[in-house]
């Protein structure tokens, strides 16, 4: 199993066969557009190239996480580009209208209901975003209209978290987007493979990011763990891959915490780079 990372939460899973896309974010808008709500839109010549060099011919469906710009804000352009089909919230769904996804095309989730796609098992979970920020303070609230582009940052409303049960060939791995935890939610799934998102942990009380382990490390029990939502999402992927800009967190420390946490646990810790091919 081969598995694209392209930075937040955009995950490409790819078993030689079927490809499955989780969130789509290229387009990547500046900190100043968030700030200030600025209208964006897909940014067509970098998708277009991203897709090519790195081959979607084979996308059968795309899940959305939430329907924040830097999870959902190209998720329409690559479903009409690959022909894929879109699981998402009703939010989602209103995204992909907006972008003239045909609506035969787009299923709304059944939580912990599995999706078959090809050898590919995806089960979805209710999730808990990260605590707000100033640029994330919406959390809740839905999209409840087709969103056309260009479209203000602050269009894009969260819409209801959700975690990836994702199995294949008898493995199971898990992908948590957000930073939070909803207490008991994982008691009884383990997985080898833990994709987690760390986005904001810099923010969280100690407290806090000792029950977020609890929560999640000590009850899924991975093998291997692999940090999201780390890189500057504000930052196009053609620039040189940073960490979070410190305003909004510090990826430094979140990856001195994290590392430290799977060293007590003795766990692998596996920090991949935007636009590196896994084979886990």
């Amino acid at each position: 199993m081969k598995v694209t990372f392209f930075g937040t939460t955009m995950l490409l899973f790819d078993d030689g066969k079927d490809q499955i896309l989780f969130d789509a974010n290229v387009t990547r808008p500046s900190l100043w557009k968030y700030v200030v709500g600025a209208r964006v839109k897909t940014n067509k010549k970098a998708v277009d190239k991203l897709m090519k060099d790195y081959d979607f011919s084979r996308v059968k469906a795309i899940f959305v996480s939430h329907t924040h710009p830097d999870h959902a804000m190209d998720v329409p352009y690559i479903a009409n580009k690959t022909r894929a089909e879109v699981y998402g919230s009703p939010s989602a769904k209103n995204v992909c209208l907006g972008g003239k996804v045909k609506k035969e095309r787009i299923h709304e989730y059944r939580y912990h209901e599995t999706e078959t796609v090809g050898d590919f098992s995806i089960t979805v979970i209710p999730s808990k975003h990260s605590d707000p920020t100033p640029i994330s303070n919406d959390l809740g609230q839905t999209i409840d209209k087709p969103l056309r582009q260009p479209a203000r940052t602050k269009a894009y409303k969260e819409g209801g978290s959700v975690d990836f049960i994702v199995r294949h060939g008898g493995r199971t791995i898990l992908i948590r987007p957000s930073c939070n935890y909803i207490e008991g939610q994982l008691d009884d799934l383990q997985a080898e493979v833990m994709f987690l998102g760390i986005g904001a942990m810099a923010k969280m009380s100690p407290e806090k990011v000792d029950t977020f382990y609890k929560e999640t490390l000590d009850k899924v029990q991975p093998k291997k763990v692999i940090p999201l939502h780390w890189d500057d999402f504000f930052t196009p992927l053609d620039q040189p891959i940073k960490g979070m800009p410190r305003i909004a967190d510090n990826t430094p420390a979140n990856f001195d915490s994290l590392t430290r946490a799977c060293a007590a646990r003795d766990m692998e810790l596996i920090i991949q780079y935007p636009l590196i091919t896994l084979d886990i």
